[in-house]
C-alpha cells in the first residue's frame, strides 16, 4: 500500500525537474537531466497564482473549521444529552444522508447553491462544507458519552443555564476531538478540487487545488510545470498531517473507547 502512495508522487517529483523535451524522449521513472532545474517552480508559482489560491484555501480552511465545531458540537450536545420527539428520526435522516452517494444529490445541491445567489462565490463552498459534514455530529457524540452527566447536574445546581455548560465544561472537554476534527477536514479542503472547481469557476477564486488547472489544457498541458505545481500544492498538506499525526490518532483512539 505505502509503495501504491509513494511511487506516483515519486513520479511527479521528478517530473516537477524535467523539460519538455525530457517528457518526450524518456521514461516516466527516468532522471531528470539536474535537479537544480527551477524553471517549472517558478513558472508554475507565478501563472498558476499560487497566493491568490493559498489565500482562498486558507481562508476556506479556517472558517470551514469554526463552523464545523461550533455547529458539530451543538448538535451533538443535544442529541446526546436531551430526550425529545423525534430525536430517534433526526438520528436516522443524518444516517440515511450519509449512505446517499454524493454525485445523485449533485444537480439538486447546484440549484439551491445558484437560487441563494452563492454560486461562484467562496459561500457556496463554505455552506457545502459546512452543512454535509455529518459524520463528525457521531464522533463528538462518541466522546459525549465519556463525559459524565453529572458534570452538567453539579453545574445545574450552581445555577448554570444550558449555554453556560455547553461553553464551559462541554465544549473545552471536546476539544481533543475538535483538534482531531479541524486537521483531518483542512487536509480534505485543502485536496478537494471538485467542489471548488464547480462552484468557483472564476480565476480570482482559484485554491491551492484549482490552480493545478491552469496548466492542463484541452490539446496539449504543461507536464513540468503541473508537476511543479502539484508539489508546491502536496507539500503543505503533507506536512500539517506530519506535524499533527499524533494529535489524529490519539483523537480517533479516545473517540473510539468508551470509559
Amino acid at each position: 500500500m505505502a509503495v501504491i502512495v509513494f511511487v506516483p508522487i515519486l513520479l511527479v517529483l521528478l517530473g516537477s525537474f524535467k523539460t519538455s523535451n525530457e517528457f518526450a524522449s524518456s521514461s516516466s521513472f527516468a532522471l531528470p537531466q539536474t535537479f537544480l532545474n527551477f524553471k517549472n517552480y517558478i513558472r508554475a508559482f507565478q501563472e498558476g497564482n499560487i497566493l491568490t489560491g493559498l489565500k482562498n484555501s486558507v481562508g476556506l480552511v479556517v472558517i470551514s473549521m469554526i463552523g464545523n465545531a461550533l455547529l458539530g458540537t451543538m448538535t451533538a450536545f443535544v442529541l446526546n444529552r436531551f430526550q425529545f420527539r423525534l430525536k430517534k428520526t433526526i438520528l436516522l435522516l443524518f444516517v440515511v444522508s450519509m449512505m446517499i452517494p454524493t454525485y445523485t444529490t449533485e444537480i439538486a445541491r447546484f440549484q439551491l447553491v445558484h437560487a441563494v445567489g452563492a454560486y461562484n462565490t467562496l459561500a457556496a463552498p463554505l455552506l457545502i462544507y459546512l452543512g454535509t459534514d455529518i459524520m463528525q455530529i457521531y464522533i463528538y457524540m462518541q466522546f459525549l458519552e465519556k463525559i459524565s452527566v453529572q458534570l452538567d447536574e453539579s453545574a445545574m445546581l450552581d445555577g448554570a443555564s444550558y449555554p453556560r455548560i455547553f461553553r464551559s465544561i462541554i465544549f473545552p472537554l471536546l476539544l481533543p476531538a475538535t483538534a482531531t476534527l479541524a486537521i483531518l477536514k483542512s487536509v480534505t479542503i485543502m485536496n478537494d478540487i471538485f467542489v471548488q472547481q464547480l462552484y468557483m469557476p472564476d480565476r480570482k477564486l482559484a485554491t491551492l487545488a484549482t490552480s493545478l488547472t491552469t496548466f492542463v489544457g484541452e490539446h496539449t498541458s504543461d507536464l513540468g510545470a503541473l508537476c511543479a505545481a502539484i508539489m508546491m500544492v502536496f507539500l503543505p498538506s503533507a506536512l500539517f498531517y506530519i506535524v499533527f499525526q499524533r494529535l489524529i490518532f490519539r483523537g480517533i483512539m479516545d473517540g473510539a473507547i468508551k470509559g
